[in-house]
């Protein structure tokens, strides 16, 4: 059984340099609150590290 995160945007991607707000959005995360769910792996968990300041996450 694969572990799932759960991925929520709590910071706005306005005023954001573009690599990070390409990362967030390579997540699947578009707006404010917005909650997506990944599987747990070494890339996912490094595009989360990228952009750790702007989200919140959750294992499953």
């Amino acid at each position: 059984m694969t572990t799932k995160l759960e991925v929520t945007l709590t910071r706005s991607l306005i005023g954001i340099k573009p690599g990070q707000k390409a990362t967030a959005e390579a997540l699947g995360l578009r707006k404010m609150n917005q909650t997506v769910e990944h599987n747990d792996n070494v890339a996912v968990r490094g595009a989360i590290a990228k952009v750790a300041h702007l989200v919140t996450v959750t294992e499953k």
